[in-house]
């Protein structure tokens, strides 16, 4: 639960003129980007190789993340592919209502690793008839078969009442029987797996508890709950094959003795399943300090499951920008400093600041549940008693973050959302810079930050831990952004320079992220509810002194921030209390706080932004197609370069996804 999504002003803008092969394709509400390998012609040819071999491992675990997001996924996905090669078969010019909204949808489909919307979670509605599909599939054969489970496959499509959610965190439902995500199996309750993982943390007296249930679906056998464990030779078996098969590969162009015991230490874990061999990799992975190279591959963040214990499937292969990581370094250096003077309790503060190590990164390739959506920064791992003793590692994913805001310039999203003038040449000047530092001090010292007390279980928070966490790691960055210490290291260039962010980050989680809900909907997804959380408790907190008001001009409502000093107070007093929640395990007020600022919805202003927003003809979400890497082999059969293309369509690369990495 240690990673931060594009979510500020730069996410919900059109692609400007000058973004050249950023730009790509746009259906439904999603654009697609280009990322490029900046600087990767300079690296070695064995750090090409590594990369190239750890890219391939990461690629394998596709289908796993398309099975975790849906039961029906893969079965669908392999009903609806064929459809897609026959509808595209014609001149696009020519398609008819159904073809068109068909291709829509199924590109979505790719884009989700499902069919749930990879943000709301909520089940893609198609807009072509289950009559026209129905035609359509009796033309297809799938594994040279003729189709036969089509009533079930169309009321997993058509019918709104039929697993609608994938992921549901409503107060008053039992939110594993009420997510369609595949992390459950058939008659398991929130209770009995609560109940499950409490016996499992009970009966190991150790004080370091492993991540129980983090790579494994909970099913009832024989009238028994147990769990069937991913690995080589269980669940997803063939698929965790391959990734190893891959890791193996890479272990010859390891760069050093410590990357590869990284490497085989992940190896060992895939095959035994054992949650602790996991915990063992993960300290081995944060002391790999040496080399260009890095990767994660594996289950980690579990956001898509509703007790946010799971973790779905997830990779991406990664090399410094040795340049830009001296920004970083120079935050990650200072670790100690800005503890010790955040404004939680003494007592929930970490007395030593261990291993906190941060690098700018340029992203080789995105996999599993980082593709094509991904975040753009990463802290891990993500065990609370491993960041304690060993530390954690943050990137910022440099080449990522420049595509976003290379798109994200000159689109009219400014001028019609922020409030004047003045404010919009202060986010103009400032406002990357301070993205940029807002995600080095969430994912470097945000999450890294704070301890938790002696006997506090790392789940206590149950299904708003998420949540919490992501509060606790953007209110982190919020204050820090407003310290003269920032000038000081020679990171902002003057005390103005903050408000861009501050603008930012309230005008978004107050007005601006409301383009991303459907009309009559609530707040469910973790980092919208976090942004919620902060904006509308500091609003209601600094109401008194008018701190922060929203105001109508010309008939539009805008934020307006009258004392950017006292809303850094209120930011302090909120990071105080949610560090607070967090270190006791709080769940009352934890669940009280998200419900009552960061899940409903003003429906009044929800309708105006809407128009106002989709007069803009912006796509709100944004992915990324990745590069294709061919490796060059020597007569001896090693790999002695790597080329890069750019050029490969969005639904090219899927479809040549679905066949060279399939495995379910």
């Amino acid at each position: 639960m240690k990673k931060i999504l594009i979510l500020m002003i730069m996410t919900i803008s059109a692609v400007s003129a000058d973004a050249f092969e950023y730009a790509n394709e746009r259906f439904a509400d999603l654009q697609m980007l280009r990322y490029r390998l900046n600087g990767f012609e300079n690296l070695t040819p064995q750090q090409k190789a590594l990369i190239y071999y750890l890219s391939e491992a990461s690629l394998w675990g596709r289908d796993i993340t398309t099975d975790q997001q849906g039961k029906y996924n893969i079965r669908l996905r392999k009903v609806l592919e064929p459809v897609y090669k026959n509808v595209t078969k014609k001149d696009a010019s020519t398609f008819d209502a159904d073809e068109k909204a068909f291709v829509t949808y199924m590109k979505q489909v790719w884009f989700s690793n499902g069919i749930y919307h990879h943000y709301s979670k909520d089940k893609f509605i198609p807009a072509f008839s289950e009559k026209w599909f129905r035609k359509q599939v009796s033309k297809i054969k799938v594994e040279g078969k003729k189709v036969k489970d089509m009533d079930l496959l169309c009321k997993v499509i058509f019918d709104p009442t039929v697993l609608p959610k994938g992921v549901n965190l409503s107060s008053d439902v039992d939110v594993v029987v009420a997510s369609a995500h595949n992390f459950y199996g058939e008659g398991v309750t929130q209770k009995e797996a609560e109940d499950f993982y409490a016996k499992k943390k009970a009966a190991n007296k150790n004080a370091n508890l492993p991540m129980y249930g983090l790579n494994s679906t909970l099913i009832k056998k024989d009238g028994k709950i147990v769990e069937d464990v991913w690995k080589v030779g269980g669940k997803y078996g063939k698929a965790i094959g391959k990734i190893v098969e891959n890791l193996e590969k890479a272990i010859d162009y390891a760069e050093n003795e410590k990357q590869k015991e990284v490497i085989e230490k992940l190896i060992k874990y895939y095959h035994t399943g054992d949650v602790e061999d996991f915990d063992d990799y993960s300290v081995a992975w944060v002391g790999a300090l040496d080399g260009m190279v890095d990767f994660v591959c594996g289950f980690i963040e579990t956001y898509g499951d509703p007790l946010g214990m799971k973790g779905t499937y997830e990779g991406i292969v990664q090399y410094k920008d040795l340049e830009a990581t001296k920004r970083t370094q120079t935050i990650s250096t200072n670790a100690q400093w800005f503890e010790d003077h955040s404004p939680v309790e003494p007592r929930f503060r970490k007395p030593k600041v261990k291993g906190v190590i941060a690098n700018v990164i340029n992203a080789a390739i995105l996999a599993g549940d980082e593709y094509p959506s991904t975040a753009i920064g990463i802290n891990l791992p993500n065990s609370d008693w491993i960041r304690a003793q060993h530390g954690s590692k943050s990137v910022t994913i440099g080449n990522i973050t420049d595509a976003y805001n290379k798109a994200a310039h000159g689109n009219g999203f400014s001028e019609e959302f922020v409030i004047d003038e003045e404010t919009r040449q202060l986010m103009e000047k400032y406002g990357d810079m301070c993205d940029y530092l807002h995600t080095d001090l969430h994912e470097c010292l945000g999450h890294a930050s704070g301890q938790l007390m002696p006997g506090t279980d790392p789940d206590a928070l149950k299904n708003y831990s998420s949540t919490n966490e992501e509060t606790r790691a953007d209110l982190f960055a919020l204050y820090y952004l407003a310290d003269p210490k920032l000038i000081e290291l020679g990171l902002l260039p003057n005390e103005e320079a903050y408000k861009a962010s501050y603008y930012s980050q309230m005008n978004n989680g107050l007005i601006t992220q409301l383009v991303r809900i459907k009309p009559g909907d609530n707040i469910e997804e973790a980092h919208m509810r976090n942004r919620a959380l902060i904006a509308n408790w500091c609003f209601e907190h600094g109401k008194k002194d008018n701190v922060m008001e929203l105001v109508k001009k010309d008939g539009k409502t805008f934020l307006r921030i009258n004392d950017y000093k006292a809303l850094r107070g209120l930011v302090a007093q909120l990071l105080a209390e949610i560090q607070r929640v967090k270190s006791e395990g709080d769940f009352e007020t934890c669940k009280n706080l998200v419900e009552t600022y960061g899940v409903k919805v003003n429906q009044e202003l929800h309708k105006e932004v809407l128009e106002r927003y989709a007069k803009l003809n912006l796509a709100p979400y944004k992915g990324f197609i990745n590069p294709v890497m061919t490796p060059v082999f020597d007569e001896k059969g090693r790999v002695i370069d790597v080329k890069v293309d750019y050029t490969e369509p969005y639904d090219v690369q899927m479809l040549r996804y679905s066949e060279q990495y399939a495995t379910e």
